[in-house]
């Protein structure tokens, strides 16, 4: 995976740590069932789900650079809720038999906690971890001091893998931030460079021309005369026309989503685009935004049924949220394939560059999409 930006750098770092933290903890589950359960079946199978789970989840967290939803939904409902009880009808009736499996709760805890954008929901599965494994301990026999510490060490798993996260995104946002505008400030300078360049090469070419034109020291009508006009002129064209094309390549957000706009007005859509507290983001992840914008546009231009979007921009630290709604036909996104249409030229350039887009609408209702970065 590209590990370019701060925040990609960031969500590399979250994926081996909370792997080397998971492969500890099988570590501990196969030496467990190896040397005291390896006569029972169900130790064997739960196992053998624990690593299969697991590495479905790294594997594509590796390879697509993020977690996604699915894989750690799947692994905290195998592995952090269900696995315990497994081992436990499979003849682990000791809380010593039983840890192994409960140990494995702390690193789905871990995962959940970064995988999982919303406080909201890594509240309801950390709870949902806690009460599972509260209810598996119970049968055993064991301590409340031994239950307490298990539950302890789930919920200081989640919060300190989501300390760790939000702190390497902030940091790593502000290095994409402070590139972003190191960039621009030595793109600034260049820029600078070339227009002083061009004003001396002005001054020594079509003001010397015109000013001894106009002095009486040469003749317009001369044959040399006109045609180094001409060669000055052909000079001034180039120039018009190089700037014209910098000004379309306008870098930064708000260019990349402005040609988005105009190249959906340009096809007959009208649309109404507010822009408040637009943040400068690193130019891959500007681009990304642009293109997935146009093909939200595109999108209601082929299918919406509507002749009006609305584009709203919002943002600041480093963060830019970019939302596209109509008011057209709408539709089930569920019943669009995978790897189709916006699910995959929005959602998949969004998440490329880190960022996300979720969809929302429903047949007769419209469309929202909206485009986070960083997600």
């Amino acid at each position: 995976m590209s590990v370019g930006s701060g925040l990609q750098r960031a969500q590399a770092f979250m994926v081996l740590a909370t792997g080397l933290y998971r492969a500890s903890h099988l570590v501990v589950a196969v030496l467990a069932v190896v040397q005291h359960q390896r006569d029972s079946v169900l130790s064997w199978a739960g196992l053998a789900v624990a690593v299969s789970t697991s590495l479905l989840l790294f594997g594509k967290a590796r390879s697509k650079g993020w977690f996604g939803t699915w894989p750690p939904l799947v692994d905290v409902v195998l592995v952090g809720c269900l696995l315990p009880f497994l081992v436990y009808a499979g003849g682990a009736h000791r809380p010593a038999d039983i840890a192994w499996s409960m140990l494995l709760g702390g690193s789905a805890s871990a995962v959940a906690a970064v995988a999982f954008p919303k406080p909201a929901v890594v509240a309801g599965v950390v709870a949902a971890l806690v009460a599972t494994h509260a209810a598996g301990y119970w049968p055993t026999g064991a301590d409340v001091a031994v239950i307490a510490a298990h539950l302890n060490a789930i919920v200081s798993s989640a919060v300190l893998a989501r300390v760790f996260w939000w702190y390497l995104r902030r940091q790593g946002s502000l290095l994409d931030a402070a590139t972003a505008q190191a960039l621009a400030a030595e793109a600034e300078r260049a820029r600078y460079a070339e227009r002083i360049a061009h004003h001396r090469a002005l001054h020594d070419t079509v003001l010397a021309t015109l000013t001894a034109i106009a002095s009486g020291r040469a003749d317009a009508d001369a044959p040399p005369v006109r045609e180094r006009c001409a060669r000055e002129a052909a000079y001034l064209r180039r120039l018009v026309l190089q700037q014209q094309a910098d000004e379309d390549r306008a870098p930064g957000t708000a260019g990349a989503i402005e040609r988005a706009v105009r190249s959906a007005e340009s096809l007959g859509l009208r649309v109404n685009a507010q822009y408040d507290g637009l943040a400068e983001v690193p130019g891959p992840a500007a681009a990304a935004l642009g293109d997935a914008v146009t093909e939200a546009l595109n999108n209601v231009l082929r299918h919406a049924g509507t002749s009006r979007a609305h584009v709203t921009v919002t943002g600041g630290a480093g963060r830019v949220v970019v939302t596209v709604v109509d008011r057209g036909v709408g539709f089930d996104p569920r019943s669009v394939p995978e790897g189709l249409g916006l699910r995959f030229s929005v959602g998949a350039r969004m998440r490329e560059s880190g960022g996300a887009a979720d969809v929302d609408s429903a047949p007769g209702e419209g469309t929202r999409i909206e485009l986070r970065w960083p997600a």
